[in-house]
């Protein structure tokens, strides 16, 4: 069983460590019991042990992979079946029965078709402490789920399990955007949650989903690396209630190396994001001698306060060895609060330090009078002061969205 300090790291969670860290008011027999009889994915894998004796439906008979296969949004037609991926900025240009990079989205005679709609492979009630979003209903829980696949391959995911798989490899379930709605309703969450791999490239599904929750009166807020096309992620996260983006480095040789990415395409979604209007927070998971230095700790306070301003929840979160990095020592506590340190220096209002139980900067304070508001012991907001978007001791408003 992973320890508690091990879960709150990199892209999401871990997945097994997720169904061993079960952190919620229901009883976690009960759960599991009604969800895999009513087919809801649990990500019980073969590696898995199968948690109160029950195995998972999942990968018991051969999937219908017909059933998973929808159209894709976003993509441009071109000559000799062809097309051209608009969804992130790889642009990926895919021949007849040949996929992208992230591997779930495929060309068949020059239609593009994702395979992973309703393919659900983990689902589980979390704390919205846990994506985290620390400005956002407070002590309330998110409906969580994911699909396999991404469009990077971080050297320190912890779910590369399921994000560096295709879907064909490991067990889903078929879980259609409406039944998502009636199981995060039955389990008393007010939000639902796109996590654990990469959204960005099971967008189709994140949309029907949120589309469906918001009719029943649902929320939705995503986990996202952020790399992801303009168009894309206006279309896709304009649907989101609140956005977390994972930013890996404030370098691009670090994204280039570690991330298999681009840091600027990821800077650029998160400006587009403040200019919809779309509550977010950052996390940037600070890797012992990779990203962990002063200057670049100090270059990304002053980006952000510039382009997005003092109020965007920054987490500082502390690394534990995983995946291609498990050479790595844990990151230092010092070297967190070192971190927060600059970029509270710098002027920003809400810098936390996350994956370190009891540390006093997973508190919120507020930035005028610095009164304690909310108050978290592990991922329950165990106190919650803000009243009216404000401090009630000196009446500062408070930006996040408190109250359902």
């Amino acid at each position: 069983m992973l320890s508690e300090t091990q879960v709150q790291q990199g892209n999401s969670l871990d997945v097994l460590g997720e169904r061993n860290l079960f952190c919620c008011s229901l009883d976690r027999r009960s759960f599991l019991k009604c969800a895999v009889a009513s087919g809801a994915a649990l990500g019980l894998s073969e590696a898995a042990h199968p948690a109160a004796g029950i195995p998972s439906q999942a990968g018991q008979q051969k999937q219908d992979d017909s059933q998973f296969t929808v159209e894709a949004k976003f993509y441009q037609k071109l000559q000799n079946r062809k097309i051209k991926c608009k969804l992130c900025p790889r642009e990926c240009t895919v021949g007849d029965r040949e996929r992208g990079y992230c591997g779930v989205r495929e060309n068949r005679g020059g239609t593009y078709y994702t395979l992973v709609h309703s393919r659900v492979c983990a689902a589980h009630v979390d704390p919205v402490e846990k994506k985290p979003l620390f400005h956002y209903l407070p002590g309330s829980l998110a409906f969580s789920l994911a699909t396999a696949g991404c469009n990077v391959n971080c050297k320190f995911c912890q779910n590369w399990d399921i994000s560096q798989s295709r879907p064909e490899q490991i067990p889903a379930d078929y879980v259609p955007p409406q039944r998502v709605v009636e199981l995060a309703k039955q389990y008393g969450c007010p939000t639902i949650a796109y996590t654990y791999s990469e959204p960005v490239i099971f967008s189709e599904f994140l949309m029907d989903v949120a589309d469906a929750g918001h009719q029943a009166g649902l929320r939705s807020v995503v986990v996202s690396n952020g790399y992801m096309q303009e168009e894309a992620l206006k279309a896709a996260y304009g649907k989101m209630d609140a956005v977390k983006i994972d930013l890996k480095a404030f370098s691009e040789s670090y994204y280039s190396k570690v991330v298999t990415g681009q840091l600027k395409p990821v800077l650029d979604s998160l400006v587009t994001l403040k200019k919809m209007g779309k509550w977010t927070e950052i996390v940037y998971l600070v890797v012992p001698t990779l990203n962990d230095s002063d200057s670049e700790f100090r270059g990304l306070a002053q980006w952000v306060k510039t382009n997005l301003g003092v109020d965007v929840p920054l987490h500082f979160t502390q690394f534990h060895p995983e995946y291609l990095l498990k050479n790595m020592p844990v990151t230092p506590v010092p070297t967190l609060e070192r971190a927060k340190a600059i970029a509270d220096a710098e002027g920003l209002h809400y810098v936390y330090i996350g994956n370190v139980p009891g540390h006093p900067a997973q508190n919120t304070y507020c930035p005028q009078c610095k009164s304690l508001l909310v108050e978290r012991v592990g991922f329950t907001a165990s106190q919650m002061l803000i009243r009216k978007d404000s401090c009630p001791f000196c009446h500062h408003p408070i930006p996040g969205v408190w109250h359902t």
